[in-house]
């Protein structure tokens, strides 16, 4: 593995007790090599990175001033917390991050005791630090702190406001940091807004406070309600001179902030006065993404946020140009398609929470601002909010990644299956997602969306049969909800954008023909299967395959006819074994009354960790390699050609 040096000072942290070792003068020196760390391993090794660079200084700051692991530390995401993974303990093997075998991407509890929380879908710092704050106060671990970073983009999502409204009203003693990395702050308030910083965080204004807050307890003249009418004087104070009200103080949080986030003494002195001020409160701390490096700083956010590989003395993104016309990653495939189909359906509309990038519909937010929506880190309504369009008679195309689907499958069912409403759900990141690891994988969705009334279910083997699909999908004769699940990554086919054919709900297809065993695959796993049954036919095997592009409605017709010529039938999915395709064509053959023998690949009933696909597919049982053997093992058994019988000599 490829060294990589650390900073004089950083070179001596091991764990957050050795950063507490050095003085208050030192934390600006092991900020810069902290930054300088993640810089050059980032750039060889790849990864996420603008967002970790922004909280350099807050992530020493937190771990100098609080007793880390003892105080709990929770990251909402986990893009930013490549500094703590350092930091604590894993500076060494940090190069392996996000790479088969090495670290998460992400905090991990299993990886290390100061990974207090797994993360990896947004917003739940907070929920899940009100919940630990409230084991401590039943513990009466009265001098353990709880603390939860969380970011202005995960701020939006609805989990964040519930967890806040709880805490407010708990009255549990924890501190909410806001990582508020937007670049558009008003300067003409910073001053003022520092200035009240300084008054609210000093131990010499709480105690006032406090002492004013019993002092009019007392004084019979205010009555009763003196501490109420306190807690509006102070209230008035802050909003006057604010000239707004402030959402946390109304939630019953002490705001305090903002504050620059990257003045890491600054941080220190703010961090130190606020751990002994009880209570919810929330620090509102202005950083930058991608802060300390010149190209991050000026570049594209977007394109900083995990940039791949590149030179870190240029900023030159590097990629390889490939000799010949390479495959288009299947979610521009979707991106244009839609905009394609959108172009000659005025009734179509894109609706995205927060990954419009990620999922290219971006491409219609430029062409057509107003039919394609971002609404932010808020699955649930992003669901609901396209219900309320089909209400109307437009036909709005929902593109969530699969994973994060799970978080609006309510949604799904109260307000979209249940009244039958026409929406199309584009589910990209289906299957193993890859390095991003199993709180990214879409592992589920043919399973989960199986079981839902009105539901279509199917998955593309390739990119025509995308863009079918979903020109299907938008086709008036259909209606109800509709799902397409396809993967992270390159498609198949370097020319890939045929005319729209309408593909019939519920047919699927036969790719070869064969006598000896049939392979059902749906999705892209289909192209694995391809593979296999080419290389057997070189061994003189006969295979058939079948791509079955609907889990839901299945094809009976086509499952009928493999049922009364094969009694050997592989089926093969990007998705969990249970509930899956597989589990299907089980429970069709049970009900129709045949026997055959069965063998079904997909992602087993356990926890996939993190690698690039083909290291995971390989892993779990189901690339072309793994369906070789499950065709030479069902076909060694016994009542086989003496073909398949000489396999074993």
């Amino acid at each position: 593995m490829m060294e990589f040096k650390a900073g004089e000072l950083l070179d001596k942290i091991y764990l957050p007790a050795d950063l507490r070792k050095l003085s208050e003068d030192q934390l600006p020196q092991i900020c810069n090599e902290l930054r300088q760390y993640i810089i050059d391993v980032v750039s060889v090794k790849g990864g996420h990175f603008g967002a970790s660079l922004g909280v350099i200084e807050l992530t020493v700051a937190l771990h100098y001033i609080f007793n880390t692991p003892y105080d709990q530390l929770i990251w909402d995401v986990g893009h930013q917390a490549y500094g703590h993974k350092i930091l604590t303990g894993r500076r060494e093997v940090f190069p392996t991050n996000r790479i088969y075998k090495g670290i998460s991407g992400f905090p991990k509890r299993k990886e290390s005791e100061y990974d207090t929380f797994g993360v990896g879908h947004s917003s739940t710092s907070i929920s899940a630090a009100l919940g630990m704050a409230v084991a401590t106060r039943y513990k009466k671990e009265v001098d353990r702190k709880v603390i939860a970073v969380i970011g202005d983009g995960a701020m939006t999502a609805g989990m964040a406001f519930e967890g806040l409204n709880h805490a407010g009203f708990d009255s549990s003693d924890m501190l909410v940091v806001l990582n508020d990395n937007c670049m558009s702050i008003d300067p003409n308030v910073g001053a003022l807004r520092d200035y009240l910083t300084d008054i609210t965080t000093s131990h010499t204004y709480n105690k006032v406070k406090d002492d004013i807050w019993h002092l009019l307890g007392k004084i019979s003249k205010f009555g009763p309600n003196a501490q109420n009418i306190a807690s509006k004087v102070e209230k008035a104070i802050k909003t006057t001179l604010l000239n707004r009200s402030n959402l946390f103080e109304s939630l019953k949080f002490r705001y305090f902030g903002p504050v620059d986030g990257h003045d890491v003494i600054r941080m220190k002195k703010v961090l130190e006065d606020l751990k002994d001020i009880p209570g919810p409160k929330i620090l509102h701390c202005l950083t930058t993404k991608g802060k300390g490096y010149k190209f991050s700083e000026e570049g594209d956010q977007t394109v900083w946020h995990s940039p791949g590989l590149f030179d870190k003395h240029t900023g030159q993104l590097i990629k390889v140009v490939p000799k010949e016309p390479q495959p288009p990653k299947y979610q521009d495939v979707f991106g244009y398609t839609l905009l394609e189909l959108a172009e000659k359906n005025p009734k179509i509309m894109g609706i995205t929470p927060a990954m419009p990038s990620g999922c290219s519909l971006n491409i219609m937010m430029k062409a057509m601002p107003d039919r394609a929506f971002d609404v932010g880190i808020a699955e649930q309504h992003a669901v609901t909010f396209s219900a309320g369009l089909a209400t109307q008679g437009l036909i709005p195309f929902c593109n969530i990644y699969s994973s994060f689907m799970q978080r609006a499958y309510d949604q799904v069912i109260h307000d979209v299956a249940l009244q039958n409403l026409h929406v199309v759900f584009c589910l990209d990141r289906g299957g193993v997602a890859g390095s991003d690891g199993p709180t990214h994988h879409g592992a589920y969705d043919l399973a989960y969306f199986r079981c839902i009334p009105n539901m279509v279910v199917s998955a593309p083997m390739n990119e025509e049969e995308l863009r079918n699909l979903m020109y299907t999908a938008q086709l008036e004769s259909t209606k109800g909800p509709f799902s397409i699940r396809y993967p992270r990554g390159n498609g198949v086919m370097p020319v890939w954008k045929t005319p729209f054919q309408k593909i019939e709900i519920g047919k699927g297809r036969q790719v070869t023909s064969g006598h000896e065993l049939a392979i059902l695959s749906i999705g892209t796993m289909g192209n694995y299967a391809v593979k296999a049954v080419n290389e057997l036919a070189k061994e003189g095997l006969s295979i058939a395959h079948y791509d079955m592009r609907f889990v839901k409605p299945i094809d009976e017709s086509l499952l009928h006819e493999v049922f009364k010529k094969f009694n050997k039938i592989v089926t093969v999915e990007d998705g969990c074994i249970m509930g899956g395709m597989g589990s299907a064509v089980l429970e069709f053959m049970s009900d129709n009354g045949y026997s055959a023998h069965v063998k079904r690949l997909g992602i087993p009933d356990l926890v996939v960790e993190h690698g690039e696909q083909k290291e995971l597919y390989a892993e779990c049982g189901y690339d072309d390699k793994a369906i070789l053997t499950a065709i030479r093992e069902l076909l060694e058994t016994k009542g086989n050609s003496s073909k398949a019988i000489s396999l074993r000599i």
